[in-house]
């Protein structure tokens, strides 16, 4: 019986580090989410395992866990490997209402109407060639089993590479759509399934936004037709949280990287401005190689970058 309980104890601490839903700061200045970021948690792969399969059972997209984990193998990552899961973030810089998209971030979030929890998870994205738009707008229809009617740009890139497609394909598990789609008020671009989940957190779709099957069916529930959608680029986002400032930074999308002195630069501005929404009574400083360090490492990881040193009473004069 014992060993029961320390089975299911161990069950449940771990579901919680792969959960989707966070509970919101109750302070709004405060934009962390999710366990200690000071506290790293790993896992192990089963013996069948891919570091793929570890990020879909943990809810995490391909290009996220490969950055975490860049000395782990991809398609043998052995049980004996220690794969670090990411399980806090900052939120993006938008309301917290409806969905937010941020691209570079490959995720999704979907804050609850009473602003209590919100729900994350992976998605993929529009390659450089068919960016995914970004921008302000809504969710106009819901569709459960959707058909697909291939648009005529994407019927010739198939038929150039000797892949026609059908005018319309039927629902069913090989839609590419999958099982559930939500339809922008962008024309074109949707919010679906896939029949090819290991692509999520990619770069790899014609714009449109791609989720794991099991994630789309949870969510496809919850969103309203009229519901808001923000899609934002922010490969920097700054947070606060327990009197000290955290950026998480993603590499940039391919073709709008920034030098690091101008990536510094923006990044410094973000700072300042999380400060000073604040109006914290004490002096912070920025330690410098750990700003470096995340700006270079560009890993996804929430970095704390401040220390607290003494009371203030003209916080804005002594911010550096």
């Amino acid at each position: 019986m014992k060993l029961l309980l320390i089975f299911i104890f161990l069950l449940l601490s771990h579901a919680s580090a792969w959960s989707s839903v966070f509970n919101l700061p109750e302070d709004p200045n405060e934009s962390v989410i999710g366990q200690s970021p000071e506290t790293p948690f790993y896992t192990q792969a089963n013996d069948e395992d891919t570091l793929l399969d570890v990020a879909r059972r943990y809810n995490i997209g391909q290009n996220e866990i490969i950055l975490v984990n860049p000395n782990v193998d991809r398609w043998l990552p052995g049980t004996k490997a220690s794969i670090l899961i990411p399980h806090s973030r900052v939120l993006p810089d938008t309301p917290w209402k409806g969905l937010t998209l941020n691209l570079p971030e490959y995720r999704l979030y979907y804050f609850s109407p009473d602003n209590k929890t919100v729900i994350t998870h992976p998605v993929s994205i529009g390659r450089q060639d068919w960016n995914t738009p970004l921008g302000q707008t809504k969710i106009v229809t819901k569709k459960a089993d959707p058909t697909w009617t291939p648009p005529a740009s994407i019927k010739k890139e198939h038929a150039e590479k000797g892949e026609p497609l059908p005018d319309v394909v039927p629902a069913g598990p090989d839609n590419p759509l999958g099982l559930f789609a939500l339809r922008l008020g962008i024309p074109g671009y949707l919010i679906h399934g896939t029949n090819k989940p290991y692509g999520v957190g990619m770069r790899v779709s014609h714009g449109c936004v791609r989720m794991y099957p099991e994630d789309i069916e949870k969510l496809f529930p919850e969103v309203k037709v009229g519901m808001p959608v923000n899609i934002v680029n922010q490969p920097v986002k700054v947070g606060w949280l327990d009197k000290k400032i955290y950026i998480e930074v993603h590499p940039q999308l391919e073709g709008e990287e920034l030098p690091y002195e101008e990536l510094y630069e923006k990044t410094m501005g973000l700072i300042k401005k999380t400060f000073f929404k604040h109006n914290y009574q004490q002096r912070l400083v920025v330690e410098g190689q750990a700003l470096r360090q995340a700006l270079e490492q560009k890993n996804g990881l929430p970095v704390a970058i401040t220390q607290a040193v003494l009371v203030k009473t003209d916080p804005v004069d002594e911010l550096f």
